[in-house]
């Protein structure tokens, strides 16, 4: 978005609460991703615990960096099936189904086979495949196919159902963000200013006009006004949280807390959600399985659990070794050589919420996913793990089989249940906590304007309405993409 408004001769302002990170090497390296939660480029997230998750703390973890997760994120691009966006339209977010968004996926996109009726080339994003899938990547395709399920070029295709080998948010073999993307190649220009480690602590109004912007400079607040407007693109979790401290949200809740209302939305931080991932299914290997390639994954799949359900509602993917949360880790043995598939829901039908836990910008605040409240997930997961179980027994996989890890065998149903609540952790895809539509939940409009004010607009994944069944990064990335539209067109019409 930024590259979009300064090459339109637009004065802008990034303000960026982590460090640039440029020029650092787990960054750029995709095998590195995994190393990155936790360390200086993560917020430090956590999801709260709930008994359906054996009362376990799942980390979230969320890039505190120029170019935000997407410099942290395990790089992969797939924007899922033409019907999520389709509900999107459906659900009051008027304009956004897949024939009014496809232009703008293709516009991001640099994709390295060419331009087609489906992708684009020659856009801010490089996206490529794998050089040289890994065996156990190559594995997971060959046994998708063995157990009848197709095998197809490209999942941002024509279709998504099937196992296909990833695209990638690369180039050359290294990360290649939405800073690399949209932002290093204006870096230079006379009307961008970057303002890395400055934290955004609340906005300022003139009644009820979004005027300025107050953040952190060297450890000291300042004042920021704008010109136009002021854009917000801090994500699912520090958009609302910003909204709340600013007075924008439910009027109870910001009661609660002592905060002044500057409008009654009480949305903010509702509507939350995510993808469950069971990680993992680990599996003992007959040999080492050598260097790790790609991001440690290299290929998809993506299947019903239904027949007569209308699009993929599961998804799986290869890892180049051992995976598992801490109560998994804890519990198996996972010495010596493994491999594992991760698996997990991409259609999830729990949604969540964000609370603050006070009204000042460092205190602590309650983030709820409610992964696997709902017995419709876990169902589909048990489904999903059973698939999971069978790949590994396929001919695909013969040369690299050889036994269970974790679990140490396969279960039966309430057995698999158990080992699901153990091994719940997230895809990352945290959205929906500012959603975007026309009902009384709605925080923006079509334009992704913030209703009851003026001069602000939120472009980021917290306005998506419905998760989208893949990785948010290009969802995110076409919001974005639009964004600019929406601006430029608001700025025309002020200059006339």
């Amino acid at each position: 978005m930024t590259r979009r408004l300064v090459d339109a001769g637009a004065d802008v302002l990034l303000i960026e609460a982590g460090p640039a990170g440029i020029g650092i090497t787990d960054i750029d390296d995709p095998t590195k991703w995994m190393s990155l939660g936790r360390g200086a480029y993560d917020w430090g997230y956590d999801y709260a615990p709930t008994p359906h998750v054996n009362g376990r703390t799942i980390g979230i973890p969320r890039g505190k960096v120029l170019g935000g997760s997407s410099a942290i994120n395990a790089l992969m691009w797939y924007r899922g099936h033409p019907a999520d966006y389709d509900a999107w339209d459906a659900s009051g977010a008027h304009g956004w189904g897949f024939k009014d968004v496809l232009p703008y996926f293709r516009r991001c996109e640099d994709w390295e086979g060419g331009a087609s009726e489906w992708r684009g080339a020659g856009g801010p994003l490089r996206i490529e495949r794998s050089r040289a899938l890994h065996p156990v990547a190559l594995a997971l395709i060959e046994a998708a196919a063995e157990l009848g399920i197709p095998v197809i070029d490209d999942p941002n295709g024509a279709t998504n159902e099937g196992a296909a080998p990833s695209n990638f948010n690369m180039s050359d073999g290294k990360r290649f963000s939405s800073a690399q993307a949209y932002l290093w190649p204006v870096l230079d220009n006379d009307n961008l200013t970057v303002l890395p480690d400055s934290l955004v602590t609340r906005l300022g109004f003139e009644g009820r006009h979004c005027v300025s912007v107050k953040h952190l400079v060297d450890g000291r607040e300042v004042e920021t006004r704008a010109g136009i407007e002021i854009i917000l693109a801090l994500g699912a979790i520090d958009t609302p949280r910003l909204l709340m401290l600013s007075g924008m949200g439910d009027p109870a809740e910001l009661g609660r807390l002592g905060i002044a209302v500057t409008a009654a939305l009480p949305g903010v931080g509702q509507n939350l959600q995510d993808h469950p991932l069971v990680r993992a299914v680990n599996f003992r290997a007959k040999r080492p399985l050598g260097a790790i390639s790609d991001n440690g994954g290299g290929s998809m799949l993506n299947w019903k659990t239904s027949a007569g359900l209308s699009q993929p509602n599961v998804h799986a993917f290869p890892v180049q070794g051992r995976s598992g949360v801490a109560g998994l880790t804890d519990k198996y043995d996972l010495s010596g050589d493994v491999f594992a598939i991760g698996t997990g829901l991409m259609r999830s039908r729990s949604r969540g919420y964000l609370r603050l836990l006070g009204p000042e910008p460092g205190a602590p605040i309650e983030i709820q996913p409610n992964f696997l409240r709902e017995p419709e997930d876990v169902s589909d997961l048990v489904d999903a793990v059973d698939l999971v179980m069978d790949l590994a027994a396929t001919r695909a996989y013969a040369d690299w089989f050889d036994g269970h890890a974790a679990p140490e065998r396969r279960l039966d149903r309430a057995g698999t249940i158990g080992f699901i609540r153990t091994a719940c952790s997230t895809f990352f895809h945290t959205c929906g906590t500012a959603k975007m539509g026309n009902d009384y939940l709605s925080v923006v409009d079509e334009r992704l304007a913030v209703r009851g004010v003026e001069g602000l607009r939120i472009a980021d994944g917290s306005v998506i309405p419905i998760i989208p069944s893949c990785n948010t990064h290009a969802a995110v990335s076409m919001i974005g993409e639009r964004a600019a539209d929406f601006i430029l067109d608001s700025a025309r019409k002020l200059r006339v």
